[in-house]
């Protein structure tokens, strides 16, 4: 697996939403810039992975030839996105210990759904700028 431009546009998003939590939720705590850095890398990291298995959940549902097949497909999604927010916990826990604490169950999900969204936005921005780029057309102006 590569590592792509946008991957590390990516955690500097995930970086900089992750300081104003810091900064905004006493209960968000990193001890230093780099427990950041490399908590940012670890919510790039797990949430890439979430995203792919959610993904494939979805083809299955659309592709699923019986309604138990997409009922259990369903479910295993209905699952996955609460127990997602539970893992990057333990995962965040595990690695750093006290040294970093993302608070809990309620800020981890507003903390990950700003993640997307800003990365959602950033990546907006990017494919507007190649668009324009293609066409000749000056973005700024």
């Amino acid at each position: 697996m590569r590592i792509r431009p946008i991957d590390l546009v990516d955690v500097l998003v995930y970086l900089v939403v992750l300081g104003m939590f810091i900064e905004l939720f006493p209960d968000v705590i990193s001890e230093s810039f780099l427990l950041a850095l490399l908590t940012a890398i670890l919510l790039k990291v797990v949430l890439e992975l979430v995203l792919l298995v959610k993904k494939n959940i979805v083809a299955r549902i659309r592709s699923a030839e019986t309604r138990w097949v997409r009922i259990v497909n369903v479910i295993t999604l209905v699952l996955l996105l609460p127990g997602s927010k539970f893992l990057v916990l333990e995962l965040v826990a595990l690695a750093f210990g006290d040294a970093v604490r993302l608070g809990g169950f309620f800020q981890v999900t507003v903390l990950i759904i700003v993640l997307m969204l800003a990365r959602g936005g950033i990546r907006r921005a990017f494919r507007v700028v190649d668009e324009t780029a293609g066409s000749g057309i000056d973005p700024v102006q």
